[in-house]
């Protein structure tokens, strides 16, 4: 499985518009259906869901990084978009660091295998400094989708 394969490169967002948490998952979810990604009528329950497991332990790991994720019986395939802050925003991350790239993962309720190998894609990608470095300063989509490309072609060789 390749980023490129689950990513809906028209949803990233270069400079995210909110500064809280929950303001940065819904304005990550309604890019993606501003995209057709996913219908418009599920963005406020994507939303809910990702907030409420927020709640329940964050999704931030640490090193400026994100990634909430959501697994929603209303989608059919793996999609993911990308938000960057260039002030950070407050995840309660585990280092207790402000969060500047923040990955959404929506995955099928009835695919978690998809899921996992999603979230060992993403983490794979993100344990490596140069790419989280090279993400945080990337200011506009094409940037972003670079990286992805280059994140793929890495892997593959």
């Amino acid at each position: 499985m390749k980023l490129t394969d689950f990513f809906v490169c028209d949803s990233l967002i270069p400079e995210l518009q909110a500064t809280a948490r929950d303001q940065v998952i819904r304005e990550l979810v309604t890019s993606l259906a501003e995209h057709g990604a996913i219908d418009a009528s599920q963005v406020e329950r994507i939303s809910e869901i990702a907030i409420e497991r927020e709640n329940e332990g964050t999704t931030g790991f640490g090193n400026g990084v994100a990634i909430p994720h959501v697994k929603f019986e209303g989608i059919e395939k793996l999609i993911a978009t990308i938000g960057r802050s260039s002030t950070g925003v407050d995840f309660a991350a585990l280092d207790r660091a402000p969060v500047f790239t923040v990955v959404l993962l929506v995955s099928p309720k009835d695919d978690p295998d998809a899921h996992l190998a999603a979230m060992e894609q993403i983490f794979r990608h993100l344990q490596r400094e140069n790419f989280r470095r090279f993400l945080r300063q990337a200011d506009t989509k094409e940037a972003i989708i670079d990286l992805i490309q280059e994140a793929d072609d890495l892997a593959g060789s």
